[in-house]
């Protein structure tokens, strides 16, 4: 028999129906904040897609070649598509805020939790400079969690430009930093003595190896770490940069309303090549050996790389299967109801048109509901609706209708009462979607 293919796997209904109520939530809070969705290519050119990402990126790029022969690759995240639509859509006005929600796919190891397609929802910000258009990705992307049910985060923030500046302070050349910056960014994986070898590889020696982890080892509340930063940067122009990025998004997140989450610390390096600037990773607290479950960060230069106008931009990713993951490990999908919540059955196959025309008069004033297809009997049709969890049954039967009228079921109390069929859809009114 087939199987998915390795590091993929399906998604039976009862699990794709809690996934997609986790991705409701987050589709809302994005159209709230303003952000509009894109729709952009599974697969791109693989010269696009390899350009700034890094040669561990570049190594988990799926590549194929097309019938002419032309070199492409899946989509690994959202952003270069993102850049490369920017890059040739100058009449857009800006800023352009957008969102993506789909899978993308990375030539990864699999494991138990991580596999080679995956899913990511992703916010961007085009056009804005200013520090704002960061503060307000990482609101967006914590009242998403929120919503879903989380209420304690970490907020990992960094900025390049700093952690250049402190690879000139053991002077580190300026050249390599970009491995460097690949280097530092495993520490939370790694360990200190895996960093240390990723160094020693890049030629760095065992004392400024121990000078640069002493100094990226700076972390804490921001109030405190930015005292202390202040005359670290002081000689430094770029690093003066980076602390006053980083320093406005902590200003701003006040006024936002995410302060209490905000933590600095450098070592956070993020291992895109294309981030110029600020960079921060979301943790749930107390699931830290979960990783990250959304990270991003400033590009200002991808867009001028793709042959765009050069713009400033930002983004966040989350991590649907890690936060997928987290919840179902804590329990929030405990009770989840797997169907409907609404069934219509019938005490007899020749009522079977009766519960049809019942049942589209409730799907069609926006009332989800079930019908059995299979012609079981009413004991089955009820067995089936109580293992789904549906909490109301509306029976359809031959008594009943000659006299215009239906039972209503409440599988909770297991109590019913007898209603003139023109009332059902007023009784069931709470059930309907709403516009």
């Amino acid at each position: 028999m087939f199987q998915p293919a390795r590091g993929t796997r399906d998604i039976p209904p009862e699990e794709m129906r809690k996934r997609n109520w986790v991705l409701d939530r987050i589709r809302r809070i994005f159209e709230r904040y303003g952000f509009e969705p894109l729709g952009t290519p599974a697969f791109e050119s693989w010269e696009m897609l390899k350009m700034k990402s890094g040669e561990d990126v570049i190594n988990q790029i799926y590549y194929f070649k097309d019938k002419s022969d032309r070199e492409l690759g899946l989509r690994f995240e959202w952003t270069s598509s993102l850049c490369r639509f920017v890059a040739s859509h100058r009449e857009l006005s800006m800023p352009f805020k957008r969102y993506a929600i789909g899978p993308v796919w990375r030539y990864e190891a699999p494991s138990e939790k991580r596999y080679r397609e995956f899913w990511q929802a992703d916010i961007d910000t085009v056009g804005v400079a200013d520090q704002v258009a960061d503060a307000e990705v990482l609101s967006a992307a914590v009242d998403c969690l929120e919503s879903i049910g989380f209420k304690g985060f970490v907020i990992r923030l960094s900025d390049r430009r700093i952690l250049d500046s402190l690879l000139k302070l053991v002077n580190l050349p300026h050249e390599k930093s970009l491995e460097l910056f690949r280097a530092i960014d495993k520490l939370s994986k790694i360990g200190e003595g895996g960093v240390k070898e990723e160094l020693k590889k890049l030629g760095v020696s065992s004392e400024s190896s121990k000078r640069l982890l002493e100094l990226i080892a700076v972390r804490g509340e921001p109030e405190s770490t930015l005292k202390y930063l202040k005359p670290v940067l002081k000689d430094s122009e770029i690093g003066a940069r980076g602390f006053s990025s980083v320093k406005s998004i902590y200003e701003y997140s006040s006024s936002f309303g995410f302060e209490q989450y905000l933590n600095i610390d450098l070592s956070l390096a993020r291992g895109l090549d294309y981030y110029t600037g600020p960079v921060y990773e979301i943790l749930v607290e107390g699931f830290e050996n979960y990783g990250s479950i959304a990270g991003g960060g400033r590009y200002d230069d991808l867009i001028g790389v793709y042959g765009g106008r050069q713009s400033p931009a930002t983004g966040i990713s989350l991590g649907v299967d890690r936060i997928f993951s987290l919840l179902d490990e804590r329990g929030v999908f405990k009770d989840f109801r797997l169907g409907s919540r609404i069934q219509v059955v019938f005490t007899s196959k020749k009522m079977l048109n009766a519960a049809i025309k019942v049942i589209q008069k409730l799907r069609r004033s926006g009332i989800a509901s079930e019908l059995d297809l299979m012609g079981r009997s009413l004991t089955r049709q009820l067995e089936s609706a109580d293992k789904k969890g549906v909490e109301k049954v509306v029976i359809i039967g031959e008594r009943e209708l000659k006299e215009g009228k239906i039972i209503l079921r409440d599988m909770k109390t297991e109590t019913q009462e007898i209603l003139p069929l023109e009332d059902l859809v007023i009784s069931l009114s709470k059930y309907a979607e709403r516009d």
